[in-house]
Order: structure tokens, then sequence, then C-alpha cells
């Protein structure tokens, strides 16, 4: 069989959620009246506070604050393999200088948080605070139109497929002699792990591994979707981004990659609930010159 890729590459903030606008007020602001602008910036700031809460308490975010990595699996080199089980992260003296025995007390943390991930929050956090941020959670989606879930439910479909066929970074589905590999990648403007806690929170993270989640704080975007572009080299590739920034604007440009522009606005042509893996596929075929197909309702290429 063939196989064709696509890759979804995502931002985070005023894209798959938002954050910044519900604090600032900018979201509520933009609908006339009808949303109170308290309200959201309420909201914003008990996210902020479950956020910075479990950073600090279960992936070691006051320690690892100034070594901001782009990704979890850079530091991998610099891990022995060492059984953490019974490791005590307080007391490893970890801190500067950066050198070899610091990198892998960092790389012993990095892997302690991408085995965190995959387990999920429920595996880490009492019963009390899994109701008050489930509760949160379903408070935001009503007073943002359904915006977080549309925005999740958007990229299931965009990583459609059979599931026994897939790898832990992607879906895939075969038709018409031909198998589509799906990928969610997210390349966000802020430090790693507070956009994997985002991730956890807000219910992306069976959709989007820790492998798959990058920061441009330190890099730039282009520098991340260059690594991306070479992790995933071959043929029958196409690459979509999406986000609301200028710099992943002009990544995408850079890379003569589809850009589709998220706007939270109410007039604006693309937000959620609206977007689709169908709309999607318009812009894949606009770039790559290829009209897409449909599998049972969802897109390939």
């Amino acid at each position: 069989m063939d196989q064709k890729m696509n890759v979804y590459i995502w931002d985070m903030d005023e894209t798959l959620i938002l954050l910044k606008s519900l604090i600032n007020g900018t979201y509520a602001e933009a609908f006339n009246g009808s949303k109170n602008v308290q309200t959201g910036v309420e909201i914003g700031k008990m996210w902020e506070d479950h956020i910075l809460q479990i950073c600090d308490d279960h992936f070691f975010y006051e320690q690892v604050e100034n070594c901001n990595m782009p990704y979890l699996d850079v530091m991998k080199q610099y891990d022995d393999g060492r059984d953490l089980t019974d490791y005590d992260f307080s007391k490893d003296g970890f801190g500067p200088p950066c050198d070899d025995l610091n990198k892998r007390k960092l790389a012993y943390r990095h892997r302690s948080i991408e085995q965190k991930y995959k387990k999920g929050l429920h595996s880490i956090l009492d019963q009390d605070m899994i109701k008050s941020w489930s509760e949160l959670y379903d408070v935001t989606d009503s007073y943002t139109d359904m915006w977080f879930s549309a925005a999740k439910a958007c990229l299931e479909q965009c990583a459609v497929g059979n599931r026994d066929l897939a790898s832990s970074s992607g879906s895939a589905v075969a038709t018409n002699d031909t198998i589509f590999q799906h990928v969610n990648i997210l390349v966000t403007s802020g430090s790693l792990i507070p956009s994997l806690v985002k991730c956890l929170l807000f219910r992306l993270g069976d959709l989007i591994p820790s492998e798959n989640v990058y920061s441009s704080w330190e890099v730039g975007k282009l520098q991340c979707f260059s690594w991306i572009k070479e992790r995933f080299s071959g043929p029958n590739l196409q690459f979509c981004v999406i986000g609301d920034g200028w710099e992943e604007c002009e990544a995408a440009e850079s890379m003569r990659w589809p850009f589709v522009k998220i706007d939270p606005r109410p007039s604006s042509y693309h937000r959620f609930p609206g977007l689709t893996p169908k709309e999607l596929g318009h812009y894949f075929s606009v770039v790559y010159g290829t009209e897409t197909g449909s599998t049972n309702g969802h897109v390939s290429a």
C-alpha cells in the first residue's frame, strides 16, 4: 500500500484553548456586552491557579523553570536509565552549573514528567481536585460556547483511524490501497512544562502525546517546524499549521506549508466551534495541489 501522512501542527493559546483573552477580557469584550467580562477574568485566573499548582506540586516546575527545553526528549542522551522508583528529586542537588551531572538530573525529571503525562492527572490528583477541575472545565466550555470541547473534537477527527494500526503519535486508516497517517503536533510559544500541564488540564493529553509537544520559547517556531519536518521526513507528507499568531504564520510561509488563522471573535471565519478537518483539507489541497478525499466523513490526504 501507498502511505501518506497529514501532520497537523497546532498552536495552543488562543487556538486550542482560550486563556489570555479570558484573563485580559478581550474575549468577552468582542461580544459587545452579551458576555460578562469579569466572569471570564475570574475563570481565567482560576485556570492559572490550577496550572501553577500542578506544575509546582507534580511537575518540578520550580526546579526546572530556568531550564526550559524545546521538547522532553532533548535530554534523553543524558539519561542513563536509572530506576527512579525511590529517587528523591528534592535532595539530589539539581541546579547550576549546567554540566553533564545536572543534565542527567534534568533528564531524570523529564522522564518522570513523561511517565506522569502518560498516566494522566487522575493518577496524581485527589478526588476534590479532580472535581474542581472538571467543574471549571464545564463552566469554561459553557462560557466560551463550547470552544474547548469543539477544539478537542476537531483534534479527534484529525486523528481518526484504525488505532490498532496506530503508533502513539498518530492514527492510521486504510482506504483505496492507501494508508493515511494522521498526526497532531503542538508547537506552543509557552514554556514546556506548563504547556504539558495545560494539555492534561484541557483534556488533550490522549490526543497529543508528550513527544509531540514542542516549546518555541527559546528557539522560535521556525526551528520547531524544521525539527518536525526532519522527524517526519519522507514522501507523501503534507503539513498544515493552525494558530492565531504572526510567528507561526511567518514560519509556515517559510516552510511553504498552509496556515489557518484562528480568531476567537464571534464574527471571525476560523474559530471553534466551526473549524473542521474537512475545511483544513481544503488548505492541504490548495498548497499541495491534491484534492483531499474523505473516510468516514473525515479528511484524508
